[in-house]
Protein backbone atom coordinates (compact mmCIF):
# COMPACT_ATOMS: atom_id res chain seq x y z
CA UNK A 1 0.00 0.00 0.00
CA UNK A 2 2.62 2.04 0.56
CA UNK A 3 5.82 1.14 -1.44
CA UNK A 4 5.88 4.54 -3.19
CA UNK A 5 6.67 5.91 0.19
CA UNK A 6 9.69 3.62 1.18
CA UNK A 7 10.57 3.58 -1.96
CA UNK A 8 11.22 7.31 -2.61
CA UNK A 9 12.60 7.35 1.32
CA UNK A 10 15.15 5.15 0.22
CA UNK A 11 16.05 6.52 -2.99
CA UNK A 12 16.43 10.04 -0.61
CA UNK A 13 19.21 8.19 1.32
CA UNK A 14 20.49 5.90 -1.31
CA UNK A 15 19.90 2.91 0.33
CA UNK A 16 18.45 0.00 0.72
CA UNK A 17 19.65 -0.95 4.28
CA UNK A 18 18.09 0.15 7.46
CA UNK A 19 17.07 3.72 7.01
CA UNK A 20 16.60 5.20 11.32
CA UNK A 21 14.89 7.67 12.18
CA UNK A 22 17.71 10.17 13.21
CA UNK A 23 20.93 9.25 13.44
CA UNK A 24 23.52 11.82 14.39
CA UNK A 25 26.36 13.09 11.92
CA UNK A 26 29.82 13.68 12.95
CA UNK A 27 31.66 15.15 10.10
CA UNK A 28 33.50 18.03 11.69
CA UNK A 29 36.52 18.29 14.83
CA UNK A 30 34.23 16.45 16.91
CA UNK A 31 37.67 13.83 17.43
CA UNK A 32 40.03 16.64 17.46
CA UNK A 33 38.35 18.17 20.94
CA UNK A 34 37.71 15.08 22.46
CA UNK A 35 41.51 14.40 22.37
CA UNK A 36 42.63 17.89 23.56
CA UNK A 37 39.68 17.62 26.50
CA UNK A 38 41.51 14.25 27.45
CA UNK A 39 44.99 15.37 26.79
CA UNK A 40 44.12 17.92 29.32
CA UNK A 41 42.56 15.77 31.82
CA UNK A 42 40.18 17.65 32.91
CA UNK A 43 36.94 15.55 31.82
CA UNK A 44 34.60 16.35 34.08
CA UNK A 45 32.14 19.41 35.13
CA UNK A 46 35.61 21.54 35.13
CA UNK A 47 36.99 22.92 31.81
CA UNK A 48 37.32 24.92 29.22
CA UNK A 49 34.73 23.31 26.79
CA UNK A 50 31.92 24.11 29.34
CA UNK A 51 32.37 27.97 29.32
CA UNK A 52 32.93 27.88 25.65
CA UNK A 53 30.00 26.06 24.39
CA UNK A 54 28.04 27.83 27.13
CA UNK A 55 29.12 31.30 25.50
CA UNK A 56 29.05 30.30 21.86
CA UNK A 57 25.51 28.42 22.98
CA UNK A 58 24.44 32.04 23.98
CA UNK A 59 25.87 33.95 21.49
CA UNK A 60 24.18 31.72 19.26
CA UNK A 61 20.34 31.93 20.27
CA UNK A 62 20.43 35.40 21.28
CA UNK A 63 20.50 34.84 24.66
CA UNK A 64 23.21 36.67 27.48
CA UNK A 65 23.85 33.55 29.07
CA UNK A 66 23.53 29.55 28.61
CA UNK A 67 23.89 27.10 31.45
CA UNK A 68 24.92 23.65 30.29
CA UNK A 69 23.38 20.57 31.99
CA UNK A 70 23.77 16.99 31.86
CA UNK A 71 20.25 16.60 29.58
CA UNK A 72 16.90 18.86 28.71
CA UNK A 73 15.12 16.98 31.47
CA UNK A 74 17.68 18.28 34.00
CA UNK A 75 17.74 21.85 32.26
CA UNK A 76 13.96 21.98 32.72
CA UNK A 77 13.54 20.82 36.28
CA UNK A 78 16.49 23.51 36.68
CA UNK A 79 14.15 26.36 35.06
CA UNK A 80 11.22 25.48 36.79
CA UNK A 81 12.95 25.78 39.99
CA UNK A 82 14.26 28.88 38.86
CA UNK A 83 10.33 29.98 38.28
CA UNK A 84 9.32 29.23 41.42
CA UNK A 85 7.62 26.07 40.47
CA UNK A 86 7.67 23.84 43.84
CA UNK A 87 5.20 21.70 45.56
CA UNK A 88 1.28 21.41 45.32
CA UNK A 89 1.41 24.14 42.42
CA UNK A 90 -0.13 23.59 38.89
CA UNK A 91 1.69 24.01 35.51
CA UNK A 92 0.05 23.69 32.10
CA UNK A 93 1.73 22.22 29.12
CA UNK A 94 0.70 20.24 26.44
CA UNK A 95 -0.55 16.62 26.74
CA UNK A 96 1.21 15.91 23.04
CA UNK A 97 5.03 15.86 24.11
CA UNK A 98 8.03 14.11 25.07
CA UNK A 99 7.22 12.26 28.58
CA UNK A 100 10.23 15.07 30.24
CA UNK A 101 8.04 17.67 29.76
CA UNK A 102 5.84 16.52 32.47
CA UNK A 103 8.27 14.21 33.96
CA UNK A 104 10.21 17.89 35.03
CA UNK A 105 7.10 19.22 36.49
CA UNK A 106 6.80 16.18 38.67
CA UNK A 107 10.12 16.46 40.06
CA UNK A 108 9.31 19.73 41.31
CA UNK A 109 6.39 18.36 43.16
CA UNK A 110 3.89 20.39 41.05
CA UNK A 111 1.26 18.89 38.90
CA UNK A 112 1.02 19.22 35.23
CA UNK A 113 -2.45 20.74 33.41
CA UNK A 114 -2.87 19.55 29.56
CA UNK A 115 -3.99 22.31 27.17
CA UNK A 116 -4.88 21.41 23.55
CA UNK A 117 -2.61 22.47 20.88
CA UNK A 118 -2.52 23.84 17.43
CA UNK A 119 -2.98 21.09 14.34
CA UNK A 120 -0.73 23.14 12.07
CA UNK A 121 2.49 23.59 14.91
CA UNK A 122 1.12 20.92 17.08
CA UNK A 123 2.82 23.08 20.16
CA UNK A 124 0.63 24.91 22.58
CA UNK A 125 -2.38 26.93 21.34
CA UNK A 126 -2.37 30.18 22.52
CA UNK A 127 -6.28 30.04 21.82
CA UNK A 128 -6.51 27.09 24.02
CA UNK A 129 -4.53 28.24 26.66
CA UNK A 130 -6.64 31.78 26.87
CA UNK A 131 -9.75 30.10 26.96
CA UNK A 132 -8.47 28.10 29.65
CA UNK A 133 -7.68 30.31 31.95
CA UNK A 134 -10.54 32.87 31.04
CA UNK A 135 -12.88 29.50 32.29
CA UNK A 136 -10.64 28.81 35.31
CA UNK A 137 -8.07 31.51 36.35
CA UNK A 138 -8.29 34.31 38.66
CA UNK A 139 -5.23 36.92 39.14
CA UNK A 140 -4.73 37.40 42.77
CA UNK A 141 -1.28 39.86 42.57
CA UNK A 142 1.24 38.60 41.15
CA UNK A 143 0.08 34.88 41.32
CA UNK A 144 -2.81 33.33 39.33
CA UNK A 145 -4.58 30.47 40.57
CA UNK A 146 -6.93 27.93 39.23
CA UNK A 147 -10.48 28.44 40.84
CA UNK A 148 -11.59 24.98 40.28
CA UNK A 149 -8.59 23.52 42.04
CA UNK A 150 -7.58 26.17 44.41
CA UNK A 151 -4.05 25.69 42.95
CA UNK A 152 -1.20 27.60 42.53
CA UNK A 153 -0.79 27.77 38.18
CA UNK A 154 3.27 28.71 38.80
CA UNK A 155 4.12 28.46 35.15
CA UNK A 156 3.48 27.81 31.43
CA UNK A 157 5.27 25.11 29.34
CA UNK A 158 4.95 25.45 26.03
CA UNK A 159 6.81 23.07 23.87
CA UNK A 160 8.19 23.31 20.22
CA UNK A 161 7.07 19.91 18.61
CA UNK A 162 9.53 18.44 16.24
CA UNK A 163 11.49 21.74 16.21
CA UNK A 164 8.40 23.65 14.78
CA UNK A 165 7.69 26.87 16.66
CA UNK A 166 4.51 27.13 18.34
CA UNK A 167 2.94 30.76 18.57
CA UNK A 168 5.02 31.70 21.72
CA UNK A 169 4.39 34.83 20.99
CA UNK A 170 0.83 35.35 21.53
CA UNK A 171 1.32 32.46 24.29
CA UNK A 172 3.45 34.68 26.16
CA UNK A 173 1.24 37.50 25.91
CA UNK A 174 -1.72 35.47 27.63
CA UNK A 175 0.73 34.59 30.17
CA UNK A 176 1.80 38.30 31.17
CA UNK A 177 -2.01 39.18 31.38
CA UNK A 178 -2.46 36.73 34.10
CA UNK A 179 1.76 37.11 35.69
CA UNK A 180 2.21 33.21 34.66
CA UNK A 181 6.07 32.75 33.74
CA UNK A 182 6.73 30.86 30.34
CA UNK A 183 9.41 28.54 30.15
CA UNK A 184 9.69 27.25 26.77
CA UNK A 185 10.55 23.41 26.19
CA UNK A 186 12.50 24.24 22.88
CA UNK A 187 14.66 20.93 23.56
CA UNK A 188 13.95 19.91 19.84
CA UNK A 189 13.84 23.45 18.12
CA UNK A 190 17.49 24.17 18.38
CA UNK A 191 18.53 25.98 14.89
CA UNK A 192 14.65 27.35 14.91
CA UNK A 193 12.90 30.52 14.83
CA UNK A 194 9.73 32.43 15.05
CA UNK A 195 9.42 35.48 13.22
CA UNK A 196 13.14 35.49 13.25
CA UNK A 197 13.84 35.14 16.91
CA UNK A 198 15.31 31.74 17.91
CA UNK A 199 13.10 29.47 19.87
CA UNK A 200 13.49 29.07 23.20
CA UNK A 201 14.49 33.01 23.80
CA UNK A 202 10.25 34.51 24.41
CA UNK A 203 10.21 33.42 27.71
CA UNK A 204 11.45 33.95 31.26
CA UNK A 205 13.75 30.89 30.09
CA UNK A 206 14.23 27.99 27.57
CA UNK A 207 15.56 24.85 27.77
CA UNK A 208 17.44 22.78 24.95
CA UNK A 209 18.52 19.32 24.81
CA UNK A 210 21.59 17.78 23.10
CA UNK A 211 20.40 13.92 23.32
CA UNK A 212 21.85 11.27 20.80
CA UNK A 213 19.11 11.99 18.40
CA UNK A 214 18.70 15.52 18.42
CA UNK A 215 20.10 17.82 15.46
CA UNK A 216 23.35 18.08 17.33
CA UNK A 217 24.38 16.40 20.02
CA UNK A 218 26.97 15.27 22.67
CA UNK A 219 25.62 11.84 23.73
CA UNK A 220 23.58 13.38 26.49
CA UNK A 221 23.41 17.52 27.22
CA UNK A 222 20.96 19.64 27.46
CA UNK A 223 21.13 23.97 28.67
CA UNK A 224 19.10 26.98 30.23
CA UNK A 225 19.10 29.95 27.80
CA UNK A 226 18.64 33.07 30.09
CA UNK A 227 18.89 36.97 29.70
CA UNK A 228 18.45 37.49 33.29
CA UNK A 229 22.00 37.60 35.12
CA UNK A 230 20.68 37.05 38.44
CA UNK A 231 18.58 33.94 37.46
CA UNK A 232 21.64 32.61 35.31
CA UNK A 233 24.29 32.65 38.14
CA UNK A 234 21.44 30.85 40.06
CA UNK A 235 21.00 28.44 37.92
CA UNK A 236 24.59 27.69 38.24
CA UNK A 237 25.02 27.19 41.59
CA UNK A 238 22.26 25.13 42.20
CA UNK A 239 22.89 22.75 39.25
CA UNK A 240 26.93 22.33 40.53
CA UNK A 241 25.39 21.09 44.10
CA UNK A 242 25.35 24.76 45.41
CA UNK A 243 28.62 24.46 46.26
CA UNK A 244 30.02 27.77 47.96
CA UNK A 245 33.56 28.36 46.47
CA UNK A 246 36.43 27.66 48.96
CA UNK A 247 39.82 26.86 48.44
CA UNK A 248 39.06 23.33 50.48
CA UNK A 249 35.76 23.46 52.30
CA UNK A 250 32.58 21.87 51.25
CA UNK A 251 30.38 24.08 52.07
CA UNK A 252 26.74 24.23 50.14
CA UNK A 253 24.40 26.59 51.12
CA UNK A 254 21.05 24.96 49.78
CA UNK A 255 19.61 22.18 48.18
CA UNK A 256 21.40 21.92 45.01
CA UNK A 257 21.64 19.48 41.84
CA UNK A 258 24.62 17.67 40.42
CA UNK A 259 23.40 18.37 36.97
CA UNK A 260 26.32 19.62 35.40
CA UNK A 261 27.66 19.37 31.82
CA UNK A 262 31.11 17.10 31.78
CA UNK A 263 33.75 18.92 29.93
CA UNK A 264 34.36 15.79 27.82
CA UNK A 265 30.43 16.35 26.76
CA UNK A 266 31.19 19.78 26.04
CA UNK A 267 33.64 19.45 23.49
CA UNK A 268 31.85 17.35 21.64
CA UNK A 269 29.12 19.90 22.04
CA UNK A 270 31.50 23.13 20.53
CA UNK A 271 32.23 21.18 17.35
CA UNK A 272 29.20 19.90 16.76
CA UNK A 273 27.93 23.47 17.17
CA UNK A 274 29.74 24.90 14.62
CA UNK A 275 28.56 22.77 12.34
CA UNK A 276 24.71 23.77 13.11
CA UNK A 277 23.78 26.20 10.14
CA UNK A 278 24.86 23.27 7.83
CA UNK A 279 23.36 20.50 9.79
CA UNK A 280 19.91 22.77 9.80
CA UNK A 281 20.34 23.56 5.62
CA UNK A 282 20.80 19.93 4.88
CA UNK A 283 17.76 18.48 7.05
CA UNK A 284 16.14 21.61 5.39
CA UNK A 285 16.80 20.38 1.82
CA UNK A 286 15.27 16.78 2.77
CA UNK A 287 12.28 18.26 4.62
CA UNK A 288 11.88 20.22 0.80
CA UNK A 289 11.85 16.94 -1.28
CA UNK A 290 9.55 14.87 1.04
CA UNK A 291 6.78 18.39 0.96
CA UNK A 292 7.63 17.83 -2.99
CA UNK A 293 6.84 14.20 -2.55
CA UNK A 294 4.14 14.14 -0.29
CA UNK A 295 2.11 16.40 -2.74
CA UNK A 296 1.12 13.61 -4.55
CA UNK A 297 0.27 11.31 -2.09
CA UNK A 298 -2.86 10.89 -0.11
CA UNK A 299 -0.37 11.94 3.28
CA UNK A 300 -0.30 15.43 4.17
CA UNK A 301 3.26 16.26 4.78
CA UNK A 302 3.75 18.30 8.07
CA UNK A 303 5.69 21.92 6.94
CA UNK A 304 7.00 24.60 9.26
CA UNK A 305 3.93 27.09 10.04
CA UNK A 306 3.52 30.98 8.80
CA UNK A 307 5.99 33.07 10.60
CA UNK A 308 8.45 30.24 11.44
CA UNK A 309 11.92 29.06 10.08
CA UNK A 310 11.67 24.68 11.33
CA UNK A 311 14.97 22.81 11.66
CA UNK A 312 12.82 20.01 10.56
CA UNK A 313 14.47 18.07 13.79
CA UNK A 314 11.85 14.87 13.47
CA UNK A 315 9.99 15.06 9.55
CA UNK A 316 6.53 14.26 9.74
CA UNK A 317 3.22 13.06 8.04
CA UNK A 318 -0.48 13.01 8.70
CA UNK A 319 -2.00 9.30 7.59
CA UNK A 320 -5.93 9.12 6.91
CA UNK A 321 -6.63 7.60 10.26
CA UNK A 322 -5.52 5.25 13.31
CA UNK A 323 -6.18 2.12 10.91
CA UNK A 324 -3.95 3.81 7.85
CA UNK A 325 -1.53 5.11 10.87
CA UNK A 326 -1.07 1.61 11.84
CA UNK A 327 -0.94 0.04 8.77
CA UNK A 328 2.24 2.77 7.53
CA UNK A 329 3.87 2.13 10.82
CA UNK A 330 4.35 -1.62 10.07
CA UNK A 331 4.51 -1.64 5.89
CA UNK A 332 7.75 0.73 6.62
CA UNK A 333 9.62 -1.09 9.53
CA UNK A 334 8.86 -4.29 7.96
CA UNK A 335 10.93 -2.77 5.04
CA UNK A 336 13.84 -1.51 7.04
CA UNK A 337 12.56 2.08 6.82
CA UNK A 338 12.18 3.10 10.58
CA UNK A 339 8.62 5.60 11.80
CA UNK A 340 7.30 5.88 15.02
CA UNK A 341 3.87 7.64 15.91
CA UNK A 342 3.89 10.78 17.78
CA UNK A 343 3.62 10.26 21.57
CA UNK A 344 0.73 8.38 23.53
CA UNK A 345 -1.02 11.73 25.05
CA UNK A 346 -0.13 12.25 28.82
CA UNK A 347 -3.09 12.25 30.22
CA UNK A 348 -3.34 8.57 28.63
CA UNK A 349 -0.50 7.27 30.69
CA UNK A 350 -1.17 5.92 34.66
CA UNK A 351 0.43 8.21 36.53
CA UNK A 352 -1.16 11.29 34.84
CA UNK A 353 -4.91 10.14 34.59
CA UNK A 354 -5.97 12.10 37.20
CA UNK A 355 -4.64 15.57 35.73
CA UNK A 356 -6.74 18.77 35.11
CA UNK A 357 -7.07 18.97 31.35
CA UNK A 358 -9.14 21.68 28.93
CA UNK A 359 -10.29 20.28 25.78
CA UNK A 360 -7.79 18.12 23.87
CA UNK A 361 -9.84 17.71 20.54
CA UNK A 362 -6.97 18.80 18.16
CA UNK A 363 -4.56 16.40 20.14
CA UNK A 364 -6.55 13.30 20.03
CA UNK A 365 -6.84 14.07 16.41
CA UNK A 366 -2.81 14.87 16.18
CA UNK A 367 -2.37 11.19 18.12
CA UNK A 368 -4.43 8.97 15.68
CA UNK A 369 -2.50 10.31 12.47
CA UNK A 370 0.81 11.80 12.98
CA UNK A 371 4.18 9.54 12.13
CA UNK A 372 7.70 10.60 12.00
CA UNK A 373 9.47 9.33 9.29
CA UNK A 374 13.72 9.58 8.87
CA UNK A 375 15.52 12.98 9.92
CA UNK A 376 19.05 12.57 9.42
CA UNK A 377 21.39 14.04 7.90
CA UNK A 378 23.00 13.07 4.56
CA UNK A 379 26.30 13.47 3.89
Amino acid sequence: MFDSVINFIQSAFDTDDFIPLHEPCFAGREQDYLKDCIDSTFVSSVGQYVDRFEEELAAYTGEKFAIATVNGTSALHTALVLAGVSAGDEVITQSLTFIATANAISYCGATPVFVDVDRDTMGLSPDALRAFLEKHAVREGNICRNKTTGKIIRSVVPMHTFGHPARIDEIVEVCNQYGIPVVEDAAESLGSCYKEQHAGTFGKMGVLSFNGNKTITCGGGGAIIINDEALAKRAKHITTTAKVSHRWEYVHDCIGFNYRMPNLNAALACAQLEQLDSIVENKRVLAGEYEAFFRDQEIDFVTEPKEARSNFWLNAVILKDRDQRNTFLEETNDSGVMTRPVWQLLHRLDMFKGAFCGDLTESEWLEDRVVNIPSSVRL
